[in-house]
């Protein structure tokens, strides 16, 4: 060899070996829509920040158990975002409950008298209640949750006001209709009706133009923001040539939230009981509130996701595919606005076995919803027949939730298992109870599970699927099916994600199967235990004091 030529080895093998030292680029998890972590809270019994705003209207009347305010506010949620919580959890998008105004009287029910700490009795779109805080509280929220990666989810109620009470009266006849109740034999009889007695159904299906209530045009006099609010309002139907119909103003009232805080998607309460081509008009114009939002605030943009919709159609299970029968009409509300709809049927299929669920899941979401999506969950603020009501199965329950196809969405307390049943409660008082931070620096045990170890289990799985794609939007396929392994994998705009997960492992020293979903060589990480492994002849070996094991290339 000659000097020339050994000169050039040898700096071919200093190159060679400087690159082996370079650490290697990170490629940054995409959000996507579809393997959303969505945290439900209802506001009020979250965590107060603020005890300044806990009462408001002399809304401090006796009420049932569980049925009047408690003090929860959005800086209660901001301490939460700051502190971490929420990030610590995986979770990267919050719904929480409405945040309009909302009545100022109690209703008066056979569980006591009740106020709407709940957010679903409406008495003002245009304003943010104040037992919540103020609306730079609500724009602190969306910032502080945004400077996280945490996308945010409205919840938006349309097709009814709240209750008429003597400090709240009816928006009138050209407005709403207090009659008949809802009976569910036709599609007329559940849309063109009142949910329960004493909540006004908005008449979504009129385009005759009306005039504002007197309710909110003596409110607005009173507050000194009549001509604003007219103003805005005339802009709005000079702009769209909407006629002045109830729902175009509601529509309007809706997508300012958008416009005005980057609010990155809606929750749609109640969607059945309203005519799907409702759904569309509102999609439309919250996307273009949300460009708009874009374009005024390009430095807080997170991602190029267009707006976000996920319909509450009550009783919709995955297995319906993109149509839902309401009242004897076929409707796909997935082409009315909607990328998701909750999933009512993950609850009774989480009482089977992993691989029937999971593979399940991804056969329909890869074929009949193939583009669209669902929200899987198992508790919330209004289904008394939850997967776990007694907190029995509280492991089961969050790896059911946090690996499944489709989006999850943890309702607030089911990581360290705040109670659903709380005696002498009525209804769905009981599913309503405040936050029980407490538990987690005392490690309360319920029926065996301590509430900072599951919290701890939560985080882990919860971070395992933020940052792979694959988890809830990739495809699922049995590796083996004892010891139960299974591969997921996604590929979207020339990204790529793979992830396996054993379950149900031996304590110790275990062996897992990878089948062909890493090359051998390659440097694995379990984000269960921390262990990194590498991959020889398909399998990694891995001694763990765990029986789960979150498989992911090592970055």
């Amino acid at each position: 060899m000659t000097i020339k030529n050994l000169l050039l080895a040898l700096t071919l093998i200093v190159l060679s070996a400087c690159a082996q030292n370079q650490p290697q680029k990170t490629v940054q998890a995409p959000f996507v829509w579809d393997n959303a972590n969505v945290y439900f809270l209802l506001t009020d019994r979250f965590n107060n920040g603020d005890t300044t705003n806990d009462v408001n209207f002399e809304r401090n009347g006796e009420t049932g158990l569980l049925r009047g305010f408690m003090g929860g506010d959005f800086r209660g949620i901001i301490d939460k975002i700051n502190q971490g919580y929420f990030t610590d959890l995986g979770v990267n998008a919050l719904w929480f409950s409405p945040v309009v105004e909302q009545i100022h009287g109690s209703v008066d029910e056979s569980t006591g008298n009740t106020y709407g700490f709940h957010g679903y009795w409406a008495k003002d779109w245009t304003r943010i209640d104040p037992n919540w805080g103020t609306e730079q509280d609500f724009m602190d929220l969306v910032d502080a949750a945004h400077t996280k990666g945490i996308r945010i989810v409205m919840d938006v109620v349309l097709n009814h006001t709240g209750p008429v009470t003597p400090k709240d009266p009816v928006y009138g006849k050209d407005w709403v209709r207090t009659g008949p109740p809802c009976t569910y034999e036709s599609y007329e009889s559940t849309v063109t009706c009142t949910l329960v007695e004493n909540l006004p159904d908005i008449k979504t299906e009129s385009n005759e133009e009306v005039g504002l209530p007197e309710v909110l045009l003596e409110k607005w006099k009173k507050e000194g923001r009549l001509e604003k609010e007219m103003e805005e309002l005339n802009a709005f139907f000079a702009e769209t040539a909407y006629p002045r119909a109830p729902r175009f103003y509601i529509i309007k009232w809706l997508t300012d939230f958008v416009r005005k805080y980057g609010v990155d998607g809606y929750r749609i309460d109640t969607a059945k009981h309203t005519e799907e081509s409702v759904w569309s008009e509102l999609y439309k114009q919250a996307s273009k509130a949300f460009e708009e939002w874009k374009a005024a605030n390009p430095d807080k943009v997170l991602d190029n996701n267009a707006f976000y919709t996920v319909g509450e159609v009550y009783g919709y299970g995955a297995s319906s595919g993109r149509i839902f029968d309401n009242g004897g009409v076929q409707v796909d509300y997935f082409d009315h606005g909607m990328h998701a709809l909750i999933n009512f049927e993950l609850k009774s299929d989480a009482q089977k076995d992993y691989e029937f669920i999971f593979a399940k899941y991804s056969d329909i979401l890869n074929k009949e919803l193939k583009g669209k999506s669902v929200l899987n969950y198992l508790s919330s603020h209004d289904d008394s027949h939850s997967f776990d009501m007694t907190r029995e199965k509280a492991y089961k329950a969050a790896n059911v939730l946090l690996l499944c196809p489709g989006a999850s969405q943890i309702y607030y307390g089911d990581e360290i298992n705040r109670p659903l049943i709380i005696e002498g409660t009525v209804g769905d008082a009981t599913l309503r109870s405040f936050m029980n931070w407490e538990d987690i620096a005392s490690n309360t045990m319920v029926n065996g599970v301590g509430a900072n170890d599951l919290l701890n289990h939560y985080q882990k799985l919860g971070q395992f699927r933020a940052a792979n794609p694959a988890v809830g939007a990739g495809v699922h396929t049995q590796i083996t099916a004892q010891p139960y392994v299974f591969k997921r994998e996604f590929t979207q705009n020339g990204y790529s994600n793979k992830v396996v997960v054993g379950m149900d492992l031996p304590l110790g020293a275990k062996t897992i199967s990878v089948g062909d979903v890493f090359e051998n060589g390659t440097r694995l990480k379990d984000h269960y235990s921390g262990i990194a492994v590498k991959v020889k002849n398909g399998e990694v070996r891995l001694q763990s004091d765990f029986d789960m094991a979150l498989l992911a290339a090592d970055k």
